[in-house]
């Protein structure tokens, strides 16, 4: 009985050891469990710089948080055959190559006030007719615009008529011969011409109306009567605006400015008719900036025979800038742009890409040039780099630039 007792108490006493050092285990593995959770942290794959130790979702966008590792320091990704292939990842070794690039001035077409022409009355009156009554309205030279009756006309018309009797009754009077020139004097002042005149002396009939033509060919712009109203001497009546030249403003930054100069030639083309480019000669940059702008006006003229354009068009200056033959450059696509400047996605080795920042240059829109952070032979990523970009910030949970300087 005691022998049984004692085999009992030496088992007892051997496997507690065994219990006490599995109980341990336990206990670091759940330790090491908890240690792992929480570590893990979480990141808005649109906003990186929000970063939790749980997961929700982005109090910026909503969307929901990613988990990333954000011990993992290493500042290049590796991606497998698949992935590279479902990415459409290709790349290019840079060298230098001769570009050709024109820089694109946002412009706008605007009336030549050279092909202006301002109708006004030159007698006080009524406007008796008006036979052009709206805007819009295309006009030729001669073609009758408005007619107004005025009694000061009136009354001048009948001084003359005396003036010449009196001069015909009296030819060797001087005197009346004065006074006769200065009354047909004042008629011509009041737009009344030779024909006019001679008509009058024939019918011996004051003409108290004066009927205005079109001085030159165009489209009514504005109208600033109507029919019965009274207009002063002087007073505006229509403005006619010629369409058979057209003046093309285009907006420069400071840092072009050296670029362009009064004389040159530059191409436009216009929003519509952009296998129609025209060429066009600087003929106006302005000395100073708009108190509310910081950006200039240059100026030229296009002709326009089909009178095909008109005012408010949008059009493009493209201003040539100089050819650089010795310029490493890169498809436009190929660089990546933030507010910590530019970067491009160098392949290291097979399935190992990593950012490089660097600096750029001359742009047009099929390349860019890169002055900076580049050597000929260089494999660049040229499609997919924003899909390497956003990778980055999903395994990483941060920007590939951040703590990089231009």
């Amino acid at each position: 009985m005691k022998r049984k007792q004692f085999v009992k108490w030496m088992a007892f006493a051997g496997l507690m050891p065994v219990a006490f050092l599995a109980a341990c285990g336990d206990v670091k593995k759940e330790n090491k469990t908890e240690a792992n959770m929480s570590a893990q942290t979480w990141t808005c794959p649109m906003h990186p710089q929000i970063v939790q130790n749980k997961m929700g979702t982005c109090p910026i966008c909503g969307m929901d948080l990613v988990p990333f590792d954000k011990n993992n320091k290493e500042a290049f990704l590796t991606l497998s055959e698949s992935q590279i292939a479902l990415a459409n990842i290709t790349t290019v070794a840079i060298g230098n190559a001769a570009m050709n690039n024109s820089k694109t001035l946002n412009g706008r077409i605007v009336t030549n006030p050279d092909q202006t022409v301002y109708m006004s009355s030159r007698v006080a009156g009524r406007v008796e007719n008006l036979y052009v009554r709206e805007t819009g309205v295309k006009v030729q030279k001669g073609q009758a615009l408005y007619r107004i009756y005025s009694e000061e006309l009136s009354a001048l018309q009948q001084e003359y008529l005396v003036a010449t009797a009196q001069a015909r009754q009296f030819p060797e009077n001087s005197r009346f011969k004065e006074i006769e020139r200065a009354a047909k004097q004042k008629l011509k002042l009041y737009d009344q011409s030779e024909a006019q005149l001679q008509s009058l002396l024939q019918s011996g009939k004051v003409a108290p109306y004066v009927t205005y033509t079109a001085t030159a060919s165009g489209m009514v712009a504005e109208l600033s009567v109507t029919e019965g109203q009274y207009i002063s001497q002087g007073g505006a009546v229509m403005k006619l605006e010629g369409y058979g030249s057209l003046w093309v403003e285009a907006d420069l930054y400071p840092t072009e400015a050296s670029s362009i100069r009064i004389g040159q030639t530059v191409t436009v083309t216009v929003a519509g008719w952009e296998q129609e480019p025209q060429q066009m000669t600087i003929q106006f940059i302005s000395p100073a900036y708009p108190g509310s702008s910081q950006l200039m006006q240059v100026r030229g003229s296009i002709s326009n025979p089909r009178s095909q354009w008109q005012p408010g068009l949008q059009a493009n200056v493209l201003l040539p800038l100089k050819s650089n033959g010795d310029a490493l450059s890169l498809p436009v696509d190929a660089v990546i742009r933030d507010g910590k400047g530019a970067h491009v996605w160098l392949q290291t080795a097979k399935g190992k890409f990593e950012p490089r920042m660097v600096k750029t240059g001359m742009e047009n829109a099929d390349r860019i040039e890169i002055r900076e952070g580049l050597s000929t032979g260089d494999t660049v990523v040229v499609s997919g780099a924003y899909l390497l970009y956003s990778e980055y910030i999903l395994k990483k949970g941060s920007d590939p630039m951040a703590g990089h300087n231009q």
